[in-house]
């Protein structure tokens, strides 16, 4: 499953995001873990939950989040949950394209790993054109 929590600056995406974070570190029958681009959400989050800051593994690029993501996995067979705040700020290309690209490749890799995706991104919902974005809504 992957979802996606998309609006603009202000309206509460990262205050949802952690509500969702609080509630699979409660009831998750394995191991939690939230990326983000900086330390925003160090005092937000449970201590129970992995955070992983992006910017210090130099996570830019669409193609370096499927591999920090595929080898979070392949080191721990127990993460149910993987939580994504400011997922547009780490990638490079932003476009309609790249970003449904990587949302296709990451529900497969939910289905085949049986791990739940949230992610949050900074933008317009409205602007979403790409209806392979709009289904993870």
């Amino acid at each position: 499953m992957v979802k996606v929590i998309m609006g603009l600056k202000g309206s509460g995406k990262t205050k949802s995001l952690v509500e969702q974070i609080r509630k699979a570190a409660e009831e998750a029958n394995g191991n939690v873990v939230c990326i983000e681009k900086d330390k925003n959400l160090t005092y937000d989050i449970p201590y129970t939950v992995r955070l992983i800051h992006a910017s210090e593994y130099g996570v830019n690029t669409s193609a370096l989040l499927r591999g920090f993501i595929c080898g979070l996995h392949a080191g721990n067979y127990d993460i149910t949950h993987v939580f994504i705040d400011n997922f547009m700020k780490m990638l490079d290309d932003k476009s309609s394209a790249a970003v449904a690209d990587f949302l296709d490749w990451l529900d497969g890799f939910s289905a085949a790993n049986n791990v739940q995706f949230v992610i949050s991104c900074s933008a317009d919902p409205e602007t979403a054109e790409d209806p392979r974005i709009k289904k993870y809504f």
